[in-house]
């Protein structure tokens, strides 16, 4: 939640300190989309509500109107949806100038009921009913990314060929070569601290260019707030100093992927540690079993939601510190699920199957409802797997492809249960039509390969 109020807000609009204000929803992938307001016209009605096309929660990367959504179509007429600002989101931007943001919630334009399939409202409901059950989750998200010294659009006119990364060797933890970069870096830290958004680091991280930054844990609906900002922040702040940044899952075969790790743990309402017990094994209490158990058992199926595109399988890669199998492990990084702040009333459970491609609001609602029916089932944590995931035999395996992960989503009953038919079915169509738009087309390696052997 940001300290920064609407009052506030007018305070620097009168006194001439901000005069545009970013009312942002949140799309299936995770991006910004919404209007640039003039900051007067913002303060004086439109902090109540806005309006947007209700197609921008039905398109694909490319903004295609994608045919076989219930929700909206051509033959609906693409009509609008009502944009509320939650204040509470309210923040000033440091690196735009004059500017402040706003997230809205998605409204039905006759209703005004949320938006069942918006990616807010799908978290919104997990959160609803850990609070029924008097907890609430606390979550955080590590994000990676490579980080090259061409601007985006020189990238982009090469064709993405012959980039060059902002280092040219593995920079893991490296503070010499992560010197070179602080110009961004730096920016990217006291940008987004001055956004309301408390960092506590970057780093390097484990391939050439490829960086890390970390913010403070917070409850799951702030923190998919913070992420969210956190991607649009860092690319525009690298654009503004001629770079780009990347948050490709696996954007070249020879580099290491790029995760977001998302640390959860529940806590009662009144901040008491549940996930916390000083007499149990590693200190985990018997709701924490129940949990972990939940997200183990429906691990293939909340898979989609954590990697939603073609590309996000490339980076499942043995030997890359990405995993390759489901199952849980103490402090282990070739586990699918790492128990971490073992025996103190910080111990969670870190989730290393999601890909920086992913959409926090839908990866951490996912993750919630296949704990959450962990809880409610009693379901019994396996033990703990120990050694060299990469070559565990006859165990648990993440989906390999985007075409199988969709079909687990698709075909659960818990998932239809938490999120609602038509909420996946809705979601069902965007990761098929992922997999027909990647199927029908023609890659480099393809034509490399077979151009004169085939």
């Amino acid at each position: 939640m940001s300290s920064y109020t609407i009052d506030d807000l007018r305070k620097d609009v009168a006194e001439g300190r901000i005069d545009t204000v970013l009312a942002c929803q949140v799309d299936m992938q995770g991006r910004l989309m919404g209007k640039r307001f003039q900051a007067e016209y913002f303060v004086e009605s439109a902090w109540k509500e806005t309006h947007s096309c209700n197609y921008l929660i039905a398109t694909d990367m490319e903004m295609e109107t994608v045919s076989g959504y219930k929700a909206t179509s051509w033959e609906k007429g693409y009509g609008d949806y009502t944009m509320k600002p939650d204040l509470a989101t309210l923040r000033r931007i440091p690196w735009l100038e004059g500017t402040a943001l706003v997230l809205c919630d998605v409204l039905d334009h006759h209703t005004h009921e949320e938006v069942a399939h918006s990616p807010r409202a799908i978290l919104k409901k997990q959160v609803k009913r850990l609070e029924d059950m008097g907890m609430k989750a606390y979550m955080a998200s590590e994000l990676e990314f490579f980080l090259f010294d061409q601007s985006y659009e020189t990238a982009q006119a090469s064709g993405y060929r012959n980039l060059k990364l902002a280092s040219a060797y593995n920079e893991d933890y490296h503070i010499f070569q992560t010197t070179k970069e602080e110009e961004v870096m730096r920016a990217i830290r006291t940008g987004l601290q001055g956004a309301g958004i408390p960092v506590e680091n970057s780093k390097g991280e484990a391939s050439a260019g490829q960086e890390e930054i970390n913010v403070r844990y917070a409850d799951a609906l702030a923190m998919a707030d913070r992420h969210a900002i956190i991607k649009n922040g860092c690319k525009e702040i690298a654009w503004s100093k001629g770079k780009a940044i990347t948050f490709l899952a696996k954007w070249n075969y020879n580099a290491a992927g790029s995760s977001s790790h998302i640390h959860q743990s529940l806590w009662s309402l009144e901040e008491k540690p549940l996930f916390f017990d000083h007499t149990g094994k590693y200190g985990m209490s018997p709701l924490m079993h129940n949990y972990v158990a939940g997200l183990l058992a429906h691990a293939s199926e909340i898979t989609y939601f954590l990697a939603p595109y073609i590309n996000s399988y490339k980076r499942f890669m043995a030997g890359t510190f990405a995993p390759t199998k489901a199952i849980w492990s103490k402090d282990n990084r070739t586990a699918g699920y790492r128990l971490c702040g073992e025996e103190t009333k910080g111990i969670r459970i870190e989730c290393r199957v999601g890909g920086s491609d992913l959409n926090p609001y839908l990866a951490f609602a996912a993750l919630l409802a296949a704990g959450i029916d962990g809880i409610e089932n009693k379901l019994e944590l396996e033990a703990p797997f120990v050694g060299d995931a990469y070559g565990g035999k006859d165990i648990r395996e993440i989906p390999r492809t985007l075409r199988a992960a969709t079909a687990a989503m698709t075909e659960s009953a818990m998932l239809r249960k938490a999120f609602g038919d038509d909420v996946i079915d809705h979601y069902t169509r965007a990761g098929e039509w992922e997999q027909e738009e990647y199927d029908r087309r023609i890659t480099d390696w393809e034509v490399a390969r077979g151009f004169e052997r085939a």
